[in-house]
């Protein structure tokens, strides 16, 4: 699929996406009516708030954001917190764009590729949000006047922070995407699927899920996590690198069953082991979908196959989680997100992984194929 026709669905879905993020931080007002609470109850309505906040316009509220007694020092903060959520719109844009252009490019919704398109763009979504939200947390810290303080940290807080309002927005604006894709698509001429060797396909798939699985399994567990989160130092504006690195190299967090039942401790680590076979599973499938396997279309499918699989054990634990009438109904996809930055660190790796494991295992006939049938598009 050429440019041309990948440009107007990419630009289609990051405008949606764009303007659905936006919409949704302008409704924060409407949760702060006196009837919110009475409608939707307490709970609900402060899990809502922690979902549209990180996209909300309006400063929150405090003595650095604009209620000061110094007013030109209020305004100024409030500046910086607008300024940053200018970034952050901007850059949600940018990089939803970047990436829907080149997923549509190599997995157009054309060839019995339309599921795989829908669901990679729908993964997309969340990459983009964290990433828009970790480029504008220098003018959010900022903004609220304690730059100099425990930077690190509030970096993490920022960066976790998308919510999972970016999930369900990028649903929405994926359904929008690859319908108007599939209208571009018509009368395009689309290379062949390539013939990947099943065995090289396999291995490719496993060594890829290995990787994964270091952060999952290995890097995630109760003691690993905690020797991250602790024994990395610093000083100045650098201390406390822990929270930060928890970010990008956690895809989750388990221990040993301790005092919970074993068959409960068994039923929520059926949540990683779906992860992982939706991660095998993605990487089985991802050469024979692309219409060209490079570099960048293995990390990029595998990032979005990773989140995917993040976002199918996050499902499972809804499905086993009783604190609904607790917390509220929102409450349940309150996780939904979790893991996306160290989905992108890990998720780039295991495609590069993935994309040298394919080439050594019988594969370089098939990358080398279809990079000359795409060579005309």
């Amino acid at each position: 699929m050429t440019y041309r026709r990948a440009v107007i669905p990419a630009l289609v879905g990051s405008l949606l996406v764009t303007l659905l993020l936006w919409w949704a931080g302008a409704s924060v007002r409407a949760l702060q009516l006196p009837g919110s609470a009475g409608v939707f109850g307490i709970e609900t309505v402060n899990e809502l708030r922690r979902w549209l906040a990180p996209w909300a316009y309006d400063p929150p509220a405090g003595p650095l954001s604009g209620g000061s007694a110094d007013a030109g020092a209020g305004a100024q903060y409030a500046d910086l917190y607008r300024t940053a959520m200018h970034v952050r719109f901007v850059a949600v844009f940018a990089f939803y764009l970047a990436g829907a252009l080149l997923l549509i490019r190599r997995i157009p919704p054309a060839q019995r590729r339309t599921p795989a398109t829908l669901l990679a763009l729908w993964a997309w979504g969340p990459v983009a949000g964290t990433l828009a939200v970790t480029v504008s947390a220098p003018w959010l810290i900022a903004s609220g006047g304690r730059g100099s303080f425990r930077v690190l940290p509030q970096l993490a807080n920022v960066i976790a922070s998308s919510g999972p309002v970016v999930v369900f927005a990028a649903l929405l604006a994926a359904l929008l995407t690859v319908a108007v894709a599939r209208i571009t698509a018509k009368g395009a001429d689309l290379p062949p699927r390539p013939g990947v060797p099943p065995r090289a396909a396999r291995l490719a798939a496993s060594a890829g899920t290995a990787v994964i699985a270091l952060s999952l399994v290995a890097l995630s567990y109760e003691a690993v996590a905690a020797w991250i989160q602790t024994s990395f130092g610093g000083g100045g504006m650098l201390s406390e690198p822990g929270d930060l690195l928890r970010q990008w190299l956690l895809l989750g967090g388990w221990s040993g069953p301790g005092n919970t039942p074993l068959g409960d401790w068994l039923l929520y680590r059926l949540t990683d082991v779906l992860v992982l076979g939706v991660v095998w599973w993605g990487l089985r499938m991802l050469p024979g979908l692309l219409t060209r396997i490079t570099v960048p279309a293995m990390a990029v499918g595998t990032v979005c196959v990773t989140v995917l699989g993040l976002l199918a054990g996050q499902l499972l634990k809804t499905v086993m989680d009783g604190t609904v009438g607790v917390w509220g109904p929102a409450h349940l996809f309150s996780k939904l997100g979790d893991g996306v930055p160290a989905a992108l660190t890990f998720g780039v790796i295991a495609g590069v992984v993935a994309f040298v494991t394919l080439r050594l295992a019988g594969g370089r006939e098939v990358t080398r194929r279809s990079g000359e049938g795409a060579g005309s598009m």
